[in-house]
């Protein structure tokens, strides 16, 4: 890893020019999260039913009697068995945050549609304290716009995605507000899209190197990695 050499000063200089930058993206950044909350919520009119820990449960029981639902569409399903490693690297990252938005008022949880027994498996080997609940059969993920065909040519993957992506299934993330008795959807990102929930991209973009240039062997499933002497 080669870069430019300089001196303080010129660090502070060119610092100073970037943080104006940085500060200009964080207020566009508060704008669009105003802007997210301010898109009209759609009731779901159509009924879901889901396998979870807890037996057979409406979109309504998933709230676990708080009043705002955030749903990762996790990509494990008939075109994804073994578990999508983008999705697992990016749950790595969400998990710790889980009893924080309880205290939001926010239930947060996987979904995919795997058998449940298939998710549990894959959820104790990766150690997640997380429910995860099974939406086969249902048309949930449809409905969320979560598994569709949309030809590649019009998606950003980004740069290192695989042709895992090139199926039914998507990453994406929805949410969701229950008011008076009535759920209704409120936001949903896809692909890139859920990118920025990435604690580990943050940083990397932060570090020296940033992200790198080969992702054919990265990044992968934890325990998947080689062990290093």
């Amino acid at each position: 890893m080669t870069h430019t050499v300089g001196t303080r000063d010129e660090w502070q200089a060119a610092h100073r020019e970037l943080l104006a930058r940085e500060k200009e993206l964080t207020r566009r950044s508060t704008e669009l999260a105003e802007q997210r909350r301010a898109l009209p919520w759609v009731p779901v009119e159509k009924e879901y039913r889901f396998e979870t820990s807890a037996g057979r449960r409406t979109l309504a029981e998933l709230f676990d009697g708080r009043s705002q639902l955030i749903v990762r569409h996790f990509m494990h399903g008939p075109n994804t068995p073994e578990g999508c490693p983008g999705c697992t690297f990016e749950t790595d990252n969400l998990v710790g945050a889980v009893p924080h938005l309880a205290q939001r008022d926010v239930t947060f949880l996987l979904s995919s549609r795997s058998p449940l027994p298939v998710l549990e498996a894959y959820r104790r080997r990766m150690g997640w304290d997380v429910e995860w609940v099974s939406s086969g059969g249902s048309d949930f993920d449809a409905d969320m716009f979560a598994t569709m065909h949309v030809p590649t040519t019009n998606r950003d993957y980004g740069s290192g995605s695989g042709s895992m992506l090139d199926v039914m299934e998507l990453m994406a993330l929805s949410c969701f507000a229950l008011a008076d008795g009535v759920v209704h959807h409120t936001y949903s990102t896809y692909d890139r899209g859920t990118e920025a929930l990435n604690a580990t991209w943050q940083l990397l973009d932060r570090a020296p190197a940033g992200r790198g240039e080969d992702f054919s062997t990265w990044p992968r499933k934890r325990d998947e990695y080689p062990s290093r002497a």
